[in-house]
């Protein structure tokens, strides 16, 4: 089964300094450039996702800042191909399902960010469209929420969103599994 990986919103607003600074996506990032790596070796299609935002008054990926751009860690290489999305889920509006089913993909491994937003979107929306899907845990990352006057740890939100994803829509596993094989 032919494998992609999707690398979603691993932008420079999510770290430390940016906009919308995220808890541990320095250290998400570096497992989703281990996973890149590994795709890279193997010659495996890859698939870069950067969210520009559109909303009128939005505060983070402003386009024309820094803060919008790739991440250096993951940084698409000349191949490589970007899809711009403007919207949680990284098939709506934009040519990643046609891209896929072109390249004929059945299986995604999916990374990035925000656990409880983009990745949970895109990987639900990747099972209803067929895909065999696997997401890397801890190769994402996300951020303290507000529900009810409570604060809800990142680490809390983050689990919360695996555990939801890992049955039916992914397998959830570590970065270094993958290098185990474990793909699908």
């Amino acid at each position: 089964m032919k494998t992609g990986l999707v690398l979603v919103d691993i932008q420079n607003d999510y770290f430390a300094g940016g906009a919308m600074e995220l808890v541990s996506m320095d250290t998400a990032a570096d497992s989703a450039s281990t996973v890149l790596e590994a795709f890279r070796q193997q010659n495996d299609p890859v698939y870069h996702i950067q969210h520009i935002s559109a909303r009128q008054g939005a505060t983070f990926f402003v386009p024309g800042t820094e803060g919008v751009e790739t991440h250096a860690k993951v940084a698409p290489m000349d191949g490589e191909t970007v899809f711009q999305k403007h919207f949680p889920n990284s098939f709506r509006d934009t040519a990643l399902l046609e891209t896929l089913r072109a390249d004929g993909v059945e299986a995604l491994v999916i990374c990035g960010a925000m656990s409880h937003m983009c990745i949970d979107a895109t990987t639900r929306a990747a099972f209803d469209h067929g895909f065999s899907c696997t997401v890397v845990f801890d190769a994402c990352a996300t951020r303290d929420l507000q529900f009810e006057g409570r604060t809800v740890p990142a680490k809390d939100v983050h689990a919360a969103f695996m555990a939801a994803l890992s049955v039916p829509y992914a397998n959830v596993v570590g970065a270094g599994s993958l290098a185990s094989g474990a793909r699908s």
